[in-house]
């Protein structure tokens, strides 16, 4: 147990995502990001020259540095990120995922706390095979959430949830 003052330091989750998350958050940045602006980028240019052409030497350097740059670092730097942060464990006791890549967060969740536990695949994750389970407590923080899973291990990941948490006994029960 932690004294007043001490620190304790939180290991990081066991599991990571699966290796296809990468190419998935990938495809999700060339859909959101990165292809539009490169497309508002394009539309702009031709635009220019077409009816503004005295405005081409400063337009094409504004657009380069305010759309296609950024969204070029975006799709390189982010899917990085995303698969060096997600990772996920189930223990006896808790459920702990860790995420996010600009801002990072960690949950643990009690097993004795579980509600539900929902698998969710999108679109664009059931083309690379990929899931999100989705564990929802009772508690005001909000879900935690094991994101970039292949759909084989968020099967599993679910059950394990599941029978643990039917199995561990509830806050307030007696022991």
């Amino acid at each position: 147990m932690a004294r007043h003052g001490q620190t304790i330091r939180l290991r990081p989750p066991r599991h990571g995502v699966a290796p296809r998350a990468r190419r998935w958050w990938t495809a999700q940045a060339w859909l959101t990001v990165t292809g539009p602006s490169l497309l508002t980028a394009a539309i702009l240019l031709v635009l220019s020259v077409l009816f503004f052409p005295g405005a081409l030497p400063w337009l094409a350097p504004l657009l380069a540095g305010v759309l296609v740059l950024p969204a070029a670092g975006y799709v390189l730097a982010m899917p990085r990120l995303r698969c060096r942060i997600h990772a996920w464990e189930v223990g006896e006791s808790a459920v702990y995922a860790a995420g996010g890549w600009l801002l990072h967060k960690r949950r643990i969740a009690p097993l004795s706390r579980v509600q539900t536990v929902d698998t969710v695949r999108g679109p664009l994750q059931r083309a690379f095979g990929l899931a999100t389970v989705t564990v929802t407590t009772a508690s005001t923080a909000g879900d935690v959430r094991i994101t970039g899973v292949s759909d084989e291990d968020a099967e599993r990941i679910a059950a394990r949830i599941t029978e643990a948490a039917r199995l561990t006994p509830r806050d307030g029960d007696a022991a």
